[in-house]
């Protein structure tokens, strides 16, 4: 996208209505809460609802194999977010991705309302996987156009947009969760369905007025002969797909196991082919290339974050089911309003980060920084939650405020990169690569769920204590290795902070 066009863009959005930020932050606010809503709402349980028996409502899979599966369908959701942002760089827009996206998001949602088999529970996950890569990464990409390069309040912006995020966060897992634990599964997957409907409601109703042109430009769009070709490339593949699938299971090539691995590889290759392809690109200018080559440590930093982070759905999630007293002050606690308290916590923290970094101005740490500090707390909050099985042993159950310390300081990490990131991948994007290179962002979070789905089978109460310490041990060196390093990242940033 050109200069021009980002000037004009920035100029057709009111620039004062929400919170003294761009009007079109509604917009984006309130659609990213809802579908964040039926996501997180979704995601409470469905770990449970795979591994619970058939008698309690749920599928009856192997908890190993259910903590692979949520593993592998959490990287396959940012995974897909590569065809969502190249749809909406090179065909229709972010706008329209955003629109798509919700709709299959919702009929997803509606698929696992219904009760079904197994067969149905995985076109459920393909509806969403592919509704959340056209969504995810181009709503985030839209809140980067409504403000200028220069503006201050772009950070800002984006950590009131995290906020809302996990404000929709915060009450799925209450809401959903409660239901579909204590009363039917389904009917809780519902309730996720009506969230998503009630988001594309408010897209739909207000991007006329608040968001101007913003998603509306295509940056880098194919020609008519492009366009044949890559539709034709698209019908094959999805031909062949379909004509491997159907050999490949029967012969019993294609396996969970074997799919796992797969992702595993992918999630580690599609980045790597991303970066050279990017920096390659004679539509990449010298400065746009030294940008990128500053960005590579802080996917790195990115991808070990998140694998610590995302286990608070998969591994946290059935430490809050299995080793935690559920009794607690009078009160019996659901396992599954444990992964409110990430969200919760940011709701709380957000608007003080955000102060903090307008606060400081100029005087803030840089982004390379403030990555190295997200690391630390992920890794410390690893070490925390080893802490109790070291001090009682892995037969007894464990206090549920150890739960809430280790999320309370992976949310401190979480503050200091993930808004951060969102702001500096903007910044930092080749302009012909823009809702693309935000895509990538999200690639760093399937990277790390497709990791996690290898070393997740490590996990028992037996090992927890090597598990959680080794994890959390890595984390913290990379923080103190990307720490001395943020000058020299620094450098090739050439002037975005």
């Amino acid at each position: 996208m050109s200069d021009l066009n980002k000037q004009k863009i920035v100029a057709s959005v009111p620039q004062k209505g929400f919170f003294g930020h761009p009007k079109g932050l509604f917009t984006l606010f309130f659609t990213e809460f809802w579908e964040r809503f039926s996501y997180y709402g979704m995601r409470a349980i469905l770990v449970f609802y795979m591994y619970y028996e058939v008698s309690k409502g749920g599928l009856g899979l192997d908890e190993n194999m259910a903590l692979a599966i949520m593993s592998i369908y959490g990287s396959l959701v940012y995974m897909s977010g590569i065809i969502g942002g190249w749809l909406a760089d090179r065909i229709f827009g972010t706008s329209k991705a955003i629109f798509y996206g919700g709709i299959l998001i919702m009929f997803g949602h509606i698929v696992l309302a219904i009760p079904g088999s197994v067969t149905m529970f995985f076109v459920s996950m393909v509806l969403i996987v592919l509704g959340t890569g056209l969504l995810k990464p181009n709503v985030s990409s839209v809140v980067g156009e409504i403000y200028s390069e220069e503006d201050n309040r772009r950070d800002a912006g984006f950590s009131i947009f995290y906020m809302g995020i996990n404000l929709g966060g915060f009450l799925a897992p209450l809401i959903v969760g409660e239901v579909g634990l204590k009363h039917n599964f389904h009917l809780g997957f519902a309730i996720a369905a009506v969230g998503m409907f009630l988001g594309l409601l408010v897209f739909i109703f207000t991007k006329k007025k608040n968001l101007g042109l913003a998603g509306t430009v295509v940056a880098n769009p194919l020609s008519q002969t492009e366009k044949k070709k890559v539709y034709s490339i698209f019908g094959l593949a999805t031909v062949l797909i379909a004509i491997l699938i159907a050999v490949t299971i029967p012969l019993g090539i294609l396996t969970f196991e074997t799919f796992i691995a797969l992702i595993g590889i992918l999630g580690i290759l599609i980045p790597t082919i991303y970066f050279f392809v990017m920096y390659r690109s004679p539509k990449t200018t010298a400065v746009e290339r030294s940008r990128i080559l500053a960005y590579i440590p802080l996917f790195i930093a990115s991808v070990m974050f998140w694998a610590i982070q995302e286990q608070g759905s998969t591994i946290l999630a059935h430490y809050a089911d299995k080793r935690t007293d559920l009794e607690f002050a009078g009160f019996t606690i659901s396992p599954a309003w444990f992964q409110s308290l990430n969200p919760l916590f940011i709701i709380i923290l957000a608007p003080v980060f955000a102060w903090l970094w307008v606060k400081l101005g100029n005087r803030q740490p840089s982004v390379p920084k403030k990555f190295s500090l997200g690391l630390l707390f992920a890794g410390l909050s690893f070490l925390v939650i080893l802490l109790p099985g070291y001090l009682t042993g892995s037969d007894s159950l464990v206090n549920p405020l150890w739960l809430v310390l280790s999320y309370f300081i992976v949310v401190l990490g979480e503050l200091c990169l993930s808004p951060v990131g969102l702001s500096a991948t903007t910044k930092l994007a080749p302009a012909a690569f823009s809702a693309q290179t935000m895509s990538l962002w999200f690639l760093s979070n399937a990277a790390a769920q497709a990791i996690n789905a290898q070393i997740v089978k490590f996990y028992t109460p037996e090992t927890e204590m090597v598990y959680f310490g080794v994890i959390g041990g890595v984390a913290i060196l990379l923080s103190i290795l990307l720490f001395a390093l943020s000058p020299k990242i620094q450098g090739f940033m050439k002037g975005v902070r």
